[in-house]
């Protein structure tokens, strides 16, 4: 557990110790419910006012046989008094509620890290699934942690004993006694939790009874084991005033768009078929509908988004979510949206690939797919949100942008986001930017492509209005009329035109942003979920006396004005990334700056010592 602890007090019979910050990892097979224990414990956290940093990490296949490392989940958390910036580079605490658990989180742990284990678990037949040649919790070589062996599964079937249940009923309550367990351990508040369980069981009043049962047994266990000598205590973070809730990436974005669009004044139509790590997204809007929100389960990616498109046309904002497989079908209708100069968002909640790839894990593999994959000269705004929080208000620029330039507009988030979770400061509707959507409805001197001085997006014009009769399609429009055309100056004017009104988006580009010293030793650039990473490498990186800035990009198509001056004020330009060097490659043609790629392709995200380590060596100190 981090440094910076204040001396221990008593809570009744156990002293308590006050730390500045801990990173816990929940571990076991998927169906032992640790995203469930991992959230409740979240959501304690944050309402015992803790900053935090969440990474879930799922197994990729749905049925893994129970016991292996292929079905093992996991949730960490870092909760805080300081400001958290990521999940924690290596958990201090780990429970594993299975061998398999144990030998797939194991390494992360720190020397001397706490370790909790369900000892029933480790029987002969899980040692074997796991590739355990001996008993790990008897073997000695666990000696360099410290050792908390728990019977939990013997101690929940012992609190469930009275209930008419199953054994199998019981046991799925056995991670309500670990989670009562680390409340009482690191000093939780547990009414959230009840109500939770409460809420959960409603309609299963002997499911509810089990789970508050267990849970209460874990907690009192706690107080009265002799193998716990103290408690934990982490103090309340600093935040600025306000309304807070817990909040994931795709939950954020969600509430994005809903609210964007309830700002703009129009419908949200969402097109779209179900697919790892975006389904949520679909899952959550269609409970929405109270909100002029209308949800679409396709039968395909190319349904979803041909749906999505057709509500644009038809007046709605289309909408239509994926990763990087769905990605691969929908550039077509992408490019007869460029083409037809609609506005649709397109949010691609990247994981790893290629084609099934990696479906539970993250990266940042899509950024030239999006930027250039598809045929013809099909220009689009792309951009990345960098917080589970900033999916929400790179959301709503999404959807500003689309209405404001009529165009296709990419927002590119990731599994890491996605799943990810911080406080979010609810905003104030009306603090949210104005972005009234304007139809065309005065037919005299309207022709389809006649375009705003300003922006050069067309008139958006909704079939059936009198006398706005147009045609638009895949095939070339003329100049304004949006008659088919073949003439070779024609489609060269409409191809730059098209262009134009793409790199004029960079006028509602904010400058780029700087945190740390205006010029310096090196300029560390992200853009997407590397941000917490970076940023908390580069202040450790400042405090030993380094003069290193970070610069993170959530517009990436266009990028900001003066964006190659500020990367000219610095001796290195590093630039970290989950892929092959993606944005390395655009930064070094539109620029023509010695950038250097450090890339990261595990299906994690970034460590905050490994960007430490890579900067030191690039600037030639100690590894």
């Amino acid at each position: 557990m981090s440094e910076g602890s204040s001396g221990a007090t008593s809570i009744g019979a156990k002293p308590v110790e006050t730390l500045d910050a801990v990173v816990i990892r929940f571990a076991g097979d998927s169906g032992d419910g640790m995203q469930l224990t991992g959230s409740e414990f979240t959501l304690s956290s944050v309402i015992a006012g803790n900053d935090i940093g969440t990474l879930p990490d799922f197994p990729a296949e749905i049925r893994a046989p129970t016991g292996t490392l292929a079905g093992v989940s996991g949730y960490q958390l870092n909760f805080s008094s300081r400001e958290v910036l990521t999940p924690g580079d290596a958990p201090e605490v780990l429970v594993a509620m299975n061998p398999a658990a144990l030998k797939a989180n194991l390494e992360d742990l720190v020397t001397g890290g706490a370790l909790i284990v369900d000892i029933e678990a480790f029987n002969e037949q899980n040692l074997k699934k796991a590739g355990y040649p001996a008993n790990p919790l008897t073997d000695g070589s666990l000696s360099g942690y410290r050792l908390l062996p728990v019977d939990i599964s013997r101690l929940t079937t012992l609190a469930l004993a009275d209930l008419d249940l199953s054994n199998k009923q019981v046991l799925r309550c056995k991670n309500f006694f670990t989670l009562g367990l680390v409340c009482w351990l690191f000093d939780r508040p547990v009414d959230p939790v009840l109500r939770h369980i409460d809420e959960r069981f409603a309609k299963n009043l002997r499911l509810q009874d089990a789970n508050r049962r267990a849970f209460n047994a874990g907690h009192a266990f706690g107080e009265t084991s002799e193998l716990f000598h103290q408690r934990y205590r982490v103090p309340p973070a600093a935040i600025a005033p306000g309304t807070y809730r817990n909040i994931t990436g795709n939950s954020a974005l969600c509430l994005g768009l809903v609210a964007a669009t309830r700002r703009a004044g129009l419908k949200l139509f969402l097109g779209s078929y179900p697919i790892t790590p975006a389904s949520d997204i679909l899952h959550e809007l269609a409970g929405l509908k109270a909100f002029d929100v209308v949800t679409f389960q396709a039968e395909d990616e190319i349904a979803g988004i041909g749906a999505a498109l057709g509500a644009s046309f038809a007046g709605a904002l289309g909408v239509s979510t994926t990763s990087g497989p769905g990605i691969d079908l929908k550039s077509e209708t992408i490019g007869l949206a460029v083409k037809t100069e609609l506005p649709l968002v397109i949010c691609d909640i990247q994981r790893g690939g290629p084609s099934t790839g990696l479906p539970t894990k993250t990266e940042q593999s899509d950024l030239l797919a999006v930027l250039y994959g598809r045929h013809g000269e099909a220009p689009v705004v792309v951009l990345a949100p960098s917080s589970p929080a900033d999916c929400f208000d790179m959301a709503v620029e999404a959807v500003r942008l689309a209405i404001k330039y009529m165009t296709p507009v990419f927002l590119l988030s990731d599994g890491y986001l996605a799943n990810g979770s911080e406080p979010w400061r609810i905003p104030v509707p009306q603090d949210l930017p104005d972005m009234p959507a304007r139809f065309r409805v005065d037919p005299e001197g309207f022709f389809p492509y006649l375009r705003d001085p300003q922006t050069l997006a067309r008139p958006w014009a909704i079939p059936g209005t009198p006398g706005l009769e147009h045609r638009l399609g895949g095939i070339e429009s003329e100049q304004p009329t949006g008659n088919i055309s073949y003439a070779p100056l024609n489609h060269e004017q409409m191809v730059r035109t098209r262009a134009r009104k793409i790199a004029l988006v960079a006028q509602d580009v904010p400058a780029p942003v700087v945190h740390g010293p205006e010029r310096g030793e090196c300029l560390i650039v992200g853009w997407g979920s590397t941000f917490g990473a970076i940023r908390a490498a580069t202040e450790a990186l400042s405090a030993r006396g380094r003069r290193v800035a970070h610069l993170h990009l959530r517009h990436l198509n266009p990028l900001p004005t003066g964006l190659g001056d500020v990367l000219r004020r610095y001796e290195r330009v590093l630039v970290p990334e989950m892929n092959m060097g993606q944005l390395v490659k655009l930064l070094r043609a539109e620029f023509l700056v010695d950038a250097v790629a450090y890339t990261k392709i595990q299906g994690r995200p970034f460590k905050v010592s490994e960007i430490e380590a890579r900067v030191e060596t690039l600037l030639g100190g100690n590894r």
